[in-house]
């Protein structure tokens, strides 16, 4: 956040900010500390985000006890890209982080989407990296994740690629470690939802009934790219079709721990773990950020790429210890995740029904109105973060007019846990307000279980008199020179990022029964976008050719809400 000029007064109350620094980790732990503000309708337009002081990465990983009879880290989707090496850098600082922090492993599990489109340049681009930083006497166990299919191929020739470039014997496998057993499935084609046939998940019985046999006291560790739906936080991503037979073979092994991929959705939340009838983890990403729709900071919020976690896995005797890493910021992330063997499904602590606390806001929590970014449709505001037992996840804010009581706008914004450090005091616009209207806003906050404060904040702010302006999309030319030729895009009053994004069709073309040719998410500053349209990033070049027209479509949210658009002609290129 960018630190804006201070009124007069109150530089003392923003040093007395930041010397009360916010630790992530205390964040989600519902410990977090908070300064006092008086509550006002002027304040600094925004504060920079508090640093963090974590506890030393060695403290919480050598506070465990013993030592472990194995370990292994657990990533996915790295999604390695034949067009750039922004993945690929950041799977090179993952491997030698983990060789920092575990010095020792017994395997390493990688659980899909090793490449962005399955090319067989990404996989050399993976393997090298991989190769160099291998620990010797670690087994590699890698997934198929759908991308991994992405490439043009039939799905049989996508496996034999993949297998071919990773050296996995096969396309699915059970190999055991030290005793324990592990058990890695494949996605059986580049759906994105995922494809488990019966075959595959009879295979799966019958490997858990070995490994039961073998000891029913030790975890059997299972592997698959796309969640089950119904556990954890982001199986809304999960698959149908067999779903229910693949969780009947696994509930009859309550010692199984299911590592799942696919979602992105980060390890953070305390949901990222769920407890049934057995356990099931998700695994996070090495690439980019996704999280829940129906938030106004989007799916994909800004600097979503930053993201990158892993887990790392120690087991022992009686007990499983899973721990939590952001690699983004080398140290770890909340407090470690402890499963008891022999297992017991009735002792579970990590159940969807856990936690009953409500989040809750201290008596010197505040909310103001950001002055100098109100405008005649939107107000901003600024608030003191609540505390919970586990995570506050989300706000619900609630505009209503003054003079008629009506609610003018409701939404759900996330508490932006995901950042590091998390911002205290929170900043969230509000817009699609009247000109020159006063309303009272009222914030309450939900924790990561939907449990919802019992007190709340409120303030009053009034638009500004002006008249609402349209969205509109300009070109620096209607007409390129030849299918390499680029274009200057300049979109003004467009929104604030809220997963709003951009796509090229022909000019014909209904978007969402046809896909776009390119797209790309908005990132806006002061109600403008600038970007630079080249057509080397295409996704579907083939349908991009000279003499044919093609339009911009600015699209509201997720979906296909446009409200603007620009056309262009491609030309012949010109000698």
């Amino acid at each position: 956040m960018k630190n804006d000029k201070h009124h007069a007064g109150e530089k003392s109350l923003h040093d007395n900010l930041l010397n009360k620094a916010i630790d992530r980790r205390a964040f989600l732990e519902g410990t977090t500390k908070v300064a006092g503000m008086t509550l006002g309708l002027t304040l600094v337009n925004s504060l920079t985000s508090l640093s963090v002081s974590a506890a030393s990465s060695s403290s919480v990983f050598n506070s465990l006890g013993n030592k472990p009879d194995l370990v292994f880290p657990v990533i996915s989707d790295v999604h390695i890209n034949y067009n750039n090496n922004g993945t690929l850098e950041k799977f090179v600082t993952t491997l030698e982080q983990l060789n920092k922090v575990v010095p020792k492993q017994d395997a390493f599990v990688v659980v899909g989407d090793l490449t962005d489109y399955g090319n067989a340049s990404e996989y050399d681009k993976f393997m090298s990296a991989y190769n160099v930083r291998k620990q010797p006497q670690a087994v590699s166990m890698f997934a198929i994740g759908n991308h991994d299919y992405w490439n043009g191929l039939s799905a049989a020739n996508a496996q034999k690629r993949f297998c071919e470039k990773t050296g996995m014997e096969s396309i699915y496998y059970h190999k055991v470690i030290k005793g324990y057993h592990f058990i890695v499935l494949y996605t059986e084609d580049g759906t994105t939802e995922g494809t488990f046939s019966v075959k595959q998940i009879e295979w799966l019985g019958e490997q858990l009934r070995i490994a039961n046999e073998d000891d029913p006291k030790k975890p059997i560790f299972v592997f698959h790219h796309q969640p089950i739906k119904g556990t954890i936080y982001g199986s809304e991503w999960g698959f149908n079709q067999n779903r229910d037979l693949f969780y009947d073979t696994l509930k009859e092994y309550p010692q199984v721990i299911s590592f799942s991929g696919h979602t992105h959705y980060p390890l953070d939340d305390p949901r990222i773990i769920h407890q049934k009838d057995f356990t099931s983890i998700g695994t996070s990403t090495g690439a980019y950020l996704w999280l829940d729709s129906g938030r106004i900071q989007g799916e994909v919020p800004e600097d979503a790429g930053i993201l990158n976690q892993a887990l790392i896995v120690e087991v022992h005797n009686n007990k499983v210890i899973i721990k939590r890493r952001d690699i983004h910021n080398d140290d770890w992330t909340g407090e470690p995740f402890e499963i008891s063997y022999p297992a017991n499904k009735h002792n579970f602590k990590y159940t969807e029904d856990r936690d009953k606390k409500s989040p809750f806001f201290t008596n010197d929590a505040m909310l103001s109105i950001v002055n100098e970014k109100t405008t005649a449709t939107g107000l901003v505001i600024m608030f003191t973060q609540a505390k919970d037992n586990l995570l506050v996840h989300d706000y619900k804010v609630v505009a209503r007019n003054v003079e008629t009581n009506e609610v003018a706008k409701e939404f759900l914004a996330f508490s932006e846990f995901y950042k590091d450090p998390v911002p205290n005091p929170l900043t969230l616009p509000i817009d699609e307000l009247m000109p020159n209207t006063t309303y009272e806003i009222e914030v309450h906050a939900l924790d990561a279980y939907e449990n919802v404060s019992n007190n709340s904040l409120k303030v009053l702010g009034k638009t500004m008199d002006g008249v609402v302006e349209d969205v509109t999309i300009s070109l620096s030319k209607n007409v390129l020179n030849g299918v390499e030729d680029t274009v200057e895009v300049t979109v003004k009053n467009a929104r604030n990022p809220k997963s709003d994004w951009i796509g090229l069709y022909e000019i014909n073309d209904t978007p969402g029964p046809i896909a776009s040719i390119w797209w790309m998410y908005t990132q806006v500053t002061d109600g403008t976008l600038k970007f630079t349209y080249n057509p080397k990033n295409n996704i579907y070049p083939g349908r991009y050719k000279e003499g044919s027209t093609y339009k911009l479509v600015y699209f509201y949210g997720s979906g296909y809400d446009a409200v603007a658009s620009a056309t262009f002609t491609v030309g012949s290129k010109e000698n």
